[in-house]
């Protein structure tokens, strides 16, 4: 087949048309790298290499434009990826190059999301290794940057009903606020025999600045 047309259709693709009708949507560097030009004869083969080329680059390119708004776990940007290109072996070789570039590192980014979800949303264990295993990090990975923060359970729940929950701990008789309370906690991520000694201590430290 020979090629009719080349010209710019938007961002870095050009829109490349055969003399059998075929259109396709070529990354201007594919296009150098091939040498592709109006009159140039290519067949099957060599189409099918350029379009999977072309893709690949086009998916990189996508890959570093969401990465400069966020970080992705390899799981996440993975299935973003092949939504839109609908090739594994494609995406393979993208997560691959990003990976060996240091730009998905799931290990960094779940440190990065467990310091988010305890120290600043004040999340509990469960529901910071919840949050991400939605972003795409696996258990054992969640469970190695969450250890750290095991013992931040309290201090976090007190803060909590100190900052958030103590307009429902006036009484510590009014049974209906306290579960109110403590039902906040349980969504939140803490245990119940985490925010029962917390709700107990924060009651004796209530009656203590009373007296």
């Amino acid at each position: 087949m020979k090629i009719t047309s080349i010209k710019k259709y938007k961002g870095s693709s050009y829109e490349v048309i055969t003399d059998d009708e075929r259109t396709m949507y070529i990354h201007i560097d594919i296009i150098h790298d091939f040498g592709l030009n109006i009159g140039s004869e290519i067949d099957e083969n060599e189409l099918d290499e350029i379009i999977y080329s072309s893709n690949k680059r086009k998916a990189y390119q996508y890959s570093l434009y969401l990465l400069d708004y966020r970080d992705y776990s390899y799981r996440e940007l993975f299935k973003k990826l092949e939504n839109t290109y609908k090739n594994e072996d494609l995406c393979f070789e993208v997560m691959n190059k990003l990976v060996n570039l240091g730009m998905i590192n799931d290990r960094r980014y779940a440190e990065n999301l467990a310091r988010k979800y305890i120290e600043v949303k004040k999340f509990g264990i469960q529901r910071a290794k919840r949050e991400m295993y939605n972003k795409g990090i696996m258990s054992d990975t969640a469970d190695k940057a969450l250890e750290p923060y095991l013992n931040y359970t309290e201090e976090n729940i007190i803060e909590l009903l100190n900052k958030k929950y103590a307009r429902y701990l006036s009484d510590p008789d009014d049974r209906k606020n306290i579960e109110k309370a403590k039902n906040s906690l349980v969504r939140m991520g803490y245990k119940f025999d985490e925010i029962n000694n917390a709700v107990n201590i924060y009651f004796e430290n209530l009656e203590d600045t009373e007296n």
